[in-house]
């Protein structure tokens, strides 16, 4: 009688195993909602697992960094592997270093980016422990802002991107955008950063600007030598400025009155 090739397969399997089984997840997947012209790097850092003594010089212990060149190849999906073993040393995953960055202008230069961060811990305590759906995903929640200012004598627009963590109402909180999570909870699963943009861009620090019907319009301080040019009770003398785009304006962001 011939014996069909699967049947031979899983006779093999089970003499050479006692059956067929699934190894455990190693590994979870690292995901996230951006707002348009976003994206991530993620640095992902290992350390010995709880109670090992053994040591590893840095260069056999670098960081696995997903979407290095996020302006050109970005891929939202990352799959991180949570527990490894580095000559004799058993690690696991311990944290994920992150930048959100995105462009404001077509220069390398024009761009900014804020932080946030995945801790990874054996005893976190549950107020802080992300918690899964029936779907085995955990979503961590931020807001970034745009803050604008003028730099040099030509008061060329520049951008910071600041990113925060929210409360529970939705509402923009001080500190960075964090997830938080014990190593055991992540096999097999998916942690989701979602990110949205405020409506709203705002100056990068007070009384620089003085804000209009339809925009900002910058206060002009002691001239154009004036590296700060504070308003100081001014409110009525204005300077120009140029966009990253080349234009000379007179409000932001419309440029023109």
């Amino acid at each position: 009688m011939k014996i069909p090739l699967r049947s031979i397969g899983l006779i093999g399997c089970f003499a050479a195993l006692g059956g067929c089984k699934t190894a455990p997840p190693n590994t979870f997947k690292f995901t996230a909602d951006l707002p348009p012209g976003f994206a991530y790097v993620a640095a992902v850092y290992y350390a010995p697992e709880k109670g090992q003594t053994c040591t590893l010089d840095r260069r056999d212990n670098l960081a696995p960094v997903f979407n290095s060149k996020w302006r050109t190849d970005y891929k939202p999906d990352a799959e991180i592997t949570i527990r490894k073993t580095v000559k004799g040393c058993p690690l696991v995953v311990r944290r994920i270093e992150l930048e959100i960055n995105s462009s404001y202008g077509k220069t390398r230069g024009d761009f900014s980016g804020d932080e946030a961060m995945v801790f990874i811990r054996d005893d976190l305590e549950e107020q802080f422990k992300g918690v899964f759906n029936e779907a085995g995903e955990s979503t961590f929640h931020g807001q970034c802002e745009w803050w604008f200012r003028t730099s040099g004598k030509p008061r060329i627009l520049r951008k910071i991107l600041d990113c925060r963590t929210v409360d529970a109402s939705g509402a923009r909180a001080y500190g960075k955008t964090f997830g938080a999570f014990s190593p055991d909870q992540l096999l097999g699963k998916t942690v989701r950063m979602k990110i949205t943009l405020a409506e709203q861009e705002k100056p990068g620090w007070g009384d620089t600007w003085v804000k209009v019907p339809n925009g900002w319009k910058r206060c002009l301080g002691h001239g154009y030598d004036d590296p700060h040019a504070y308003c100081n009770g001014n409110y009525t003398d204005f300077s120009t400025f140029k966009m990253p785009d080349g234009r000379i304006c007179s409000i932001y962001p419309t440029c023109t009155e």
